[in-house]
């Protein structure tokens, strides 16, 4: 029972993760008048201080999570993105928006690899998926919970007080932390062996997982895909300023709405595409990644024709569905997909370096280069420049397609050639 107790807060605190990370784009059309940003600094704002310095800190908290306390380096984590996050609430322009967001990167940075760490020691292995499959349901929930803040809260206690108010859960939940032990690792190596070993063999496992690269094809179309994906969804940092400025809805009207809709589409989207990707790969001769495949292929017309359809359509509020149940399904697919593909020694490795491409490159070239885009497009004289930008940033995106469908097809085959490979090096 302890061990559900630490699953349920651990989500609950990822939960918490993703309604911080995304309260910029929530509170964007209440954040942006109010401080004067041009979409390019918005954009900015959105990932840039934020994803560089979670993803260079991430590379490091798989490392510190196996060599200290893990509740008290979650609570530290969680107490440091929350201070930083009421910090924001304060912020009066471009400058003092971003600098709290770099520190709320390295708090958050330390949740999940040490989360992932504590869950790894209370469950057994054959348990481990529903315990990363629950944990990660976090993560739309949070999307959506922060867009529920921003529709329910911004007018009445505005967008400076929701920040300070979120900081303050923060503070007392990351206290929380420190009610749970430590489990007992199931590695009988002890810490001074760990930091040798961490020392000596960071050559090695760089080196085994660039062979691991070398050699599938599905790791390496399976990443990319992601990528590509996650330009789309840097983009879409934008939507609530296309919902209101060129679909004409009230803030916090559409704020509500969209929440509702990412709270039980991202939510089933969770459920099912785990479900039916594990279902795939069973039943089938071809991977995870041929899953998403059909479903990119298959939603993608109405994927980039509701952005002109009008609000009051059919076709409209299917596309915003289908657009969270998406992102539900994206995760365990993808994550099972790159750890199925390489040693054991390397699985939080090539985690690690999945999360740092998604975010660096995926993340940013789609937040910085959609607001770029926006503020040319409107410099041009263009009416509709978030429409024009998003649906640039969907044909962009089609590159994933093509890059399951690979993956998908040659996943057994990789697999089986990267355990001989392995094993005969072993």
């Amino acid at each position: 029972m302890n061990a559900y107790r630490l699953l349920f807060f651990l989500t609950l605190l990822n939960l918490l993760n993703f309604v911080d990370r995304q309260l910029i784009a929530s509170f964007a059309n209440f954040i942006v008048p109010d401080l004067g940003l041009t979409d390019t600094q918005y954009g900015f704002l959105t990932t840039v201080p934020f994803i560089v310095f979670y993803s260079i800190a991430g590379l490091f908290m798989g490392v510190l999570a196996d060599m200290v306390n893990r509740p008290k380096l979650i609570a530290f984590g969680v107490v440091l993105w929350s201070i930083f996050t009421a910090l924001t609430g304060a912020a009066k322009g471009f400058i003092s928006m971003a600098l709290p967001r770099m520190f709320i990167g390295v708090g958050e940075s330390i949740l999940t690899p040490t989360s992932m760490s504590l869950l790894s020691d209370s469950f057994p292995s054959k348990k481990m998926g529903f315990a990363a499959g629950f944990y990660y349901m976090g993560v739309p929930i949070g999307v959506g919970v922060s867009l529920l803040i921003a529709g329910y809260l911004g007018e009445s206690l505005g967008w400076r007080n929701c920040f300070y108010l979120l900081g303050a859960i923060g503070l007392v939940l990351g206290l929380c932390a420190l009610l749970f032990k430590d489990r007992k690792r199931k590695s009988n190596v002890s810490s001074d062996m760990n930091q040798t070993l961490s020392k000596e063999s960071t050559i090695n496992i760089i080196r085994t997982l660039v062979k691991a690269l070398k050699t599938s094809s599905a790791l390496r179309f399976t990443i990319i895909a992601g990528v590509f994906y996650h330009i789309v969804l840097g983009a879409s940092g934008f939507e609530q300023l296309w919902l209101v400025q060129e679909r004409g809805f009230e803030r916090s009207e559409i704020a509500q709405l969209v929440g509702w809709i990412g709270v039980f589409a991202g939510l089933s989207g969770n459920l099912i595409g785990g479900l039916l990707s594990d279902w795939w790969q069973e039943n089938t001769n071809q991977g995870r990644p041929m899953f998403l495949f059909w479903l990119a292929l298959l939603t993608l017309p109405i994927g980039i024709f509701y952005r002109f359809e009008e609000p009051g359509t059919l076709v409209f509020w299917i596309g915003i569905i289908i657009g969270y149940f998406q992102l539900g399904c994206f995760f365990g697919p993808t994550f099972s997909t790159v750890q199925e593909l390489v040693p054991e020694n390397i699985k939080a490795t090539v985690v690690s370096f999945y999360i740092l491409t998604l975010n660096l490159i995926g993340l940013t070239i789609g937040s910085l280069g959609g607001g770029f885009c926006a503020d040319l497009l409107r410099s041009s004289g263009y009416s509709e420049p978030y429409t024009i930008m998003l649906v640039i940033f969907s044909i962009i995106s089609i590159v994933s397609i093509p890059c399951y469908y690979l993956a998908g097809i040659k996943y057994k085959e990789d697999k089986l050639i990267l355990e001989e490979t392995f094993k005969k090096e072993s």
